[in-house]
């Protein structure tokens, strides 16, 4: 470990003379990518630094015991070296959960898709809730929440709502939601009152860089249409809703929440990106023979993650076996403990790995 931790310093020094260097601010993605794998090690460093002051620490404790004749002294030392012992330990185990390697999505924004399933309107609305707790979470982390295309019901659901999320970790702690929903209450369109389950899906996909991503032109179909559905003045007399198929993969992404064009095509882009990565993700994995299989599962959507039952306000992680009975706080967007308790046992599993 302590190996790892001094290349882990010198890569820091590295960095250090890169950020000096004038022209790195001339390539904002180039810059964006040090200033975060900077910050990153330069938190695991400053844990180092206390680990190295502790294990001093306890050197000097020990040679108290050791050397003084003042048995006041010695007892001194000896409650002080319990102490310092006890934070050596905690931070040996805080540098080695430091250690585990990152996904090197993990810093990615993130564009989320949450799609009504099974249950009709019911789920249609289940799915507006759900962009509700997402967003207000988001706003409790400061990050910056965007809506990119939506299909709404009647009754002010969603069959469809695509939105990004901006901010620090943002796939790292949203990428446990992929995966289907479940929902069991009393709908508002119940007058027995008898209780139902509906279903919304989720998926949370990295948001890539134009860079990252080679799209050709040429593979591109793009048709423009007049916007359809309840709006503004924009709506049906101007041909500002895009939609754009992507020719090898047959996927489509239509947008039309803006009145430019432009911006319409702009967050068209976006989406296919991240579309884009995740079907060929999708296609190595699958050449690979390899899924992720781990404690929270595989993150495919078509595998039931969470139930959400309000007659009992609880809600259940099925991956990992958590029951909380908190569901009216996890609505209004406190699901911070539910996403702690995912990527505790995501790292948990990477530790073994790394281990065998």
């Amino acid at each position: 470990m302590i190996d790892k931790l001094e290349a882990l310093r010198a890569r820091l020094a590295a960095l250090d003379e890169e950020v000096a260097d004038p022209a790195l601010a001339k390539d904002p993605a180039r810059y964006r990518e040090t200033m975060r794998e900077r910050s990153r090690l330069a938190a695991i460093d400053a844990v180092y630094g206390e680990y190295k002051a502790a294990l001093s620490g306890i050197e000097g404790a020990k040679a108290i015991i050791r050397d003084e004749s003042d048995a006041e002294m010695r007892e001194l030392a000896r409650e002080e070296l319990r102490g310092l012992e006890s934070r050596r330990d905690e931070l040996e185990a805080r540098l080695k959960d430091l250690l585990v390697p990152r996904d090197p999505l993990a810093d990615k924004n993130v564009i989320m898709e949450i799609r009504a399933g099974t249950g009709g309107e019911e789920a249609a609305l289940f799915a507006a809730d759900l962009y509700r707790m997402y967003a207000r979470y988001a706003d409790g982390l400061g990050w910056k929440v965007e809506v990119m295309e939506t299909s709404e019901t009647e009754l002010g659901g969603y069959k469809e709502i695509v939105f990004s999320v901006t901010g620090e970790g943002a796939y790292e702690r949203l990428r446990w939601e992929s995966g289907v929903h479940r929902v069991q209450r009393v709908p508002a369109t119940e007058g027995s009152g008898r209780i139902h389950t509906s279903a919304v899906t989720v998926a949370v996909l990295p948001e890539m860089e134009e860079t990252e991503i080679d799209i050709r032109p040429e593979d591109l179909r793009i048709d423009v249409m007049r916007a359809g559905g309840p709006g503004g003045q924009c709506v049906n007399t101007t041909d500002s809703a895009v939609r754009i198929t992507h020719l090898p993969t047959g996927i489509v992404v239509h947008c039309q929440d803006e009145k430019s064009q432009i911006k319409n095509k702009a967050k068209a882009m976006r989406i296919l990106r991240a579309r884009l990565f995740e079907f060929e993700d999708a296609k190595r994995q699958a050449e690979r023979a390899a899924e992720r299989k781990s404690q929270v599962g595989s993150g495919d959507r078509s595998e039931r993650i969470r139930t959400y039952n309000f007659p009992q306000n609880r809600v259940t992680d099925h991956r990992i076996d958590l029951t909380l009975y908190k569901l009216d706080l996890a609505m209004e967007g406190d699901i911070g403990e539910l996403v702690d308790a995912l990527m505790l046992s995501a790292r948990e599993e990477l530790m073994k790995a790394e281990k065998t």
